[in-house]
């Protein structure tokens, strides 16, 4: 549905459309009439924003219709564990135990979950229901702030059970139950994650959804492919450990990325995306333009009212903070550009030809510069990018007394080829006052920023399970941090994004 409506768009023929109004025509005849055999409509809801986009290009209002029942539908099922289709999941693995208007936590297989609320959020887009966008305030903030990891990842266990004890699969576990080695984040996950919080960028306008969408773009979505191209990762965890996990007795987890994967869904996913993602790059503001995602590009487009806009964009972010957008061609009466101060980037600053603007910058919003803007008029952003620790919330107990390394949007982690032959990533350690710097080398794995400094190697450690303590000796090691979605670019490695911290 969506890529004949794409197909149009672009090419303004119809063959690739008409198959597509001949398969939602079908949908609609079977699955419209409130019939308790198709009460149950299918495993992966990706449907319902296909459905949108077919009423926004033909303007027929019975595919928004559809849409809208698709959704109305989940919750009312009645579960029967006993009765239910062989072989189909049930309950919170496919959204069915609760209606989304009254859902208040994300459960089940992450990605069904997260195309049915991007596929909620279109259909908002289109009603304004306001129950409707409650719900998915609701579950945005359930996501993003107690079942997400640092790199913007989603789907904590491969198996496991809903906060209701329905089985589910590749998804949704309790909140601030974030396991490391074990943890699953489907590739295909991490996407819908950025494409959930796009639509709610859209609906919203608030800068926090496209932090969301960096922050899986350069990091958990990144990792799921080599940086050659061809080799791909269905699962992305946050440490491996050679010897840990018994990869024979699984079907979409390996030690390194894989030529093919059987279930083919992330690697056109994650493919499709790099291609659209210059799309979510700007916003239309009803008297402006809004700077979502920054990178070097070039922009001609057409303002709310019809006026011409033309710009250009240099950067080298995310290894620098700098961004110059160089305005070529735009109305003469006033309008705002809006640029995303992105959270972590505290102490921004912005100018206009060279002149600080009077707006307060907060990171985390969007810098709003309203004014007659002209051709030649430059736009600079300076962010600061800064090497930090970041630390869990006190829940999670996977990583309590232990840091991440962060810089700008990048996600970074230690991995064993960098580090003396036969040191173990369990028996690394880093020191609070460790001075860690970057080091931008064009020539590393595609062009890439480290970070350099030391870690703390554990020199003495006992045996068996549990074991006496005393006061552990430590060796200092010279190494550096790369980033995470570069990591098993180097043959199999063992790998860790957050390590225990000795704060001095």
């Amino acid at each position: 549905l969506t890529s004949a409506c794409i197909h149009t768009r672009i090419t303004k023929q119809c063959n690739f459309l008409d198959i597509a109004i001949k398969h939602a025509d079908l949908l609609y005849t079977i699955f419209y009439p409130d019939t308790k055999h198709y009460g149950r409509f299918g495993f992966n809801q990706t449907q319902i924003m296909g459905l949108v986009e077919l009423y926004r290009t033909t303007k027929n209002k019975k595919y928004l219709r559809l849409a809208e029942k698709f959704i109305n539908r989940r919750g009312t099922f009645k579960i029967d564990h006993q009765a239910t289709t062989k072989g189909y999941p049930i309950g919170d693995m496919v959204q069915e135990r609760t209606p989304l208007r009254k859902s208040t936590e994300a459960v089940g297989h992450a990605v069904l979950a997260l195309y049915y609320y991007a596929g909620a959020a279109e259909v908002y887009a289109e009603t304004g229901e306001q129950a409707l966008v409650d719900a998915l305030d609701r579950l945005w903030e359930n996501v993003t702030q107690k079942k997400m990891y640092i790199t913007g990842a989603v789907g904590q266990s491969h198996y496991g059970a809903s906060t209701n004890r329905d089985m589910i699969q590749e998804g949704f576990i309790d909140e601030y139950m974030m396991p490391n080695m074990t943890a699953y984040n489907e590739t295909c996950a991490n996407v819908c994650n950025s494409m959930f919080s796009y639509r709610m960028l859209g609906i919203q306008g608030a800068s926090k959804y496209a932090d969301v969408m960096e922050l899986v773009l350069y990091n958990s979505m990144l990792s799921g492919i080599n940086l050659k191209g061809d080799k791909y990762y269905y699962a992305n965890p946050l440490r491996t450990i050679h010897g840990s996990r018994d990869y024979e007795k699984m079907n979409t987890e390996f030690p390194d990325r894989q030529d093919y994967l059987n279930c083919f869904c992330c690697p056109p996913n994650l493919v499709r995306t790099v291609a659209k993602v210059s799309g979510w790059a700007y916003s239309l503001s009803e008297n402006g333009l809004s700077v979502n995602l920054y990178g070097g590009n070039k922009l001609a487009t057409k303002l709310v009212d019809g006026s011409t806009i033309k710009l250009t964009q240099e950067t080298q972010y995310p290894w620098e903070g700098s961004v110059k957008i160089t305005i070529q061609e735009c109305k003469k009466q006033s309008f705002a550009m809006q640029l995303r101060i992105p959270d972590w980037a505290e102490g921004t600053r912005v100018m206009v030809n060279g002149k600080e603007v009077g707006e307060q910058i907060i990171a985390g919003t969007f810098a709003t510069i309203k004014r007659r803007w002209k051709s030649g008029d430059i736009i600079t952003i300076d962010m600061p990018m800064e090497v930090s620790f970041v630390e869990g919330h006190p829940r999670i107990e996977e990583v309590r007394n232990q840091v991440a390394v962060k810089r700008g949007p990048i996600i970074y982690c230690i991995e064993s080829p960098d580090l003396p032959k036969d040191t173990k990533i369990v028996d690394i350690y880093i020191s609070g006052n460790a001075k860690l710097e970057a080091n931008y080398q064009p020539d590393f794995l595609g062009g890439s920023t480290t970070i350099n400094g030391t870690v703390l190697l554990r020199a003495s450690k006992g045996k068996g399970m549990y074991r006496k303590v005393k006061n552990p000796t430590w060796k200092t090691l010279k190494t550096q941090f790369v980033p995470y979605y570069t990591w098993s670019n180097r043959g199999q490695a063992e790998m860790t994004v957050f390590l225990p911290i000795i704060w001095k």
